[in-house]
């Protein structure tokens, strides 16, 4: 904040403009005003950009996420369709400035927020902005549940993934309901890969990652159907590599994966299903676990 803008602010005609500064998590500081010049405000150029505006900024006393959208055109220079399909955006952290445009050394941080989400219509796009209390909607430590919550391969999980936990492929066609037919699968069971991870090692995604939902042997090769998103098209003959699949179960994690003793969740935690059953002659209370 500086206090040179003060004076500004005091008179019945002013001379001031909004501008933006979008920190990306991965560092790339971009700048935006609705100003019809660039301006150089605080080490950060701004841009101008043609229907760049924002919506009523919201300020409420309590911890009440406060919100405000901002909207633009799509440019191929700046924010292109392509970076938001991928998510370069989501996360990143907003400063609203005023900015005295005859003296941009004069100028105002009145808010910051983090890109909650962003919506592309019609060559346009608009960006939702929520304000710090954001962070308290954050979950912090671990949820006690039945399932784990570690990922397959992961520090917590333990499981080295290679030999019979990972394969390699290659895209024989595309279906189209999103499932794509692969060569080199055949040699693993159906539903092997199903809740696992495909990456792709070429074509117009490659270096980037896909969750499977279903794996199927069929008569006419292995078919991996993949989670539906936007993106680069994929194509006969992309090759991927893929690791098996795990559904979070305690019974998945023993009989699949012989890990059970490094299991990340609570098999043996009571549910609603327990504490509102009745006793029947039938069941036996010896201490014994719940999850064998």
């Amino acid at each position: 904040m500086t206090d040179a803008l003060a004076p500004y602010l005091a008179v019945p005609i002013t001379t001031l403009c909004n501008c933006w500064r979008l920190t990306r998590a991965d560092g790339t500081v971009m700048g935006f005003t609705d100003h019809d010049m660039p301006l150089s405000v605080d080490g950060t150029l701004f841009e101008p950009q043609t229907g760049f505006t924002t919506s009523e900024a919201r300020q409420s006393l309590g911890l009440a996420i406060d919100s405000a959208d901002v909207q633009g055109v799509l440019s191929s220079i700046r924010v292109t369709d392509s970076d938001i399909i991928d998510g370069r955006y989501d996360g990143a952290t907003v400063e609203t400035l005023v900015v005295n445009w005859r003296e941009p050394a004069a100028f105002r941080i009145i808010g910051k927020a983090t890109v909650a989400g962003i919506k592309r219509a019609d060559e346009a796009f608009v960006a939702t902005l929520e304000g710090l209390g954001r962070a308290l909607d954050v979950v912090r430590g671990r949820l006690v549940r039945r399932n784990c919550d570690a990922e397959l391969g992961d520090a917590r999980c333990g499981v080295t993934l290679g030999g019979a936990l990972s394969g390699m492929g290659t895209v024989l066609s595309i279906d189209q309901a999103g499932s794509i037919r692969a060569s080199g699968l055949d040699a693993f069971a159906e539903g092997w890969f199903t809740h696992g991870v495909l990456s792709w090692t070429s074509g117009a995604r490659s270096g980037e990652g896909e969750r499977v939902i279903v794996h199927r042997k069929q008569d006419d090769g292995v078919t991996l159907t993949l989670l539906p998103r936007n993106g680069p098209v994929v194509t006969e003959g992309d090759g991927f590599a893929i690791v098996a699949g795990c559904d979070k179960r305690f019974a998945t994690c023993k009989t699949k994966f012989s890990n059970q003793l490094n299991f990340q969740g609570f098999p043996h935690l009571p549910g609603n299903d327990q504490a509102y059953a009745y006793v029947t002659e039938d069941e036996t209370f010896d201490g014994g676990p719940v999850v064998p």
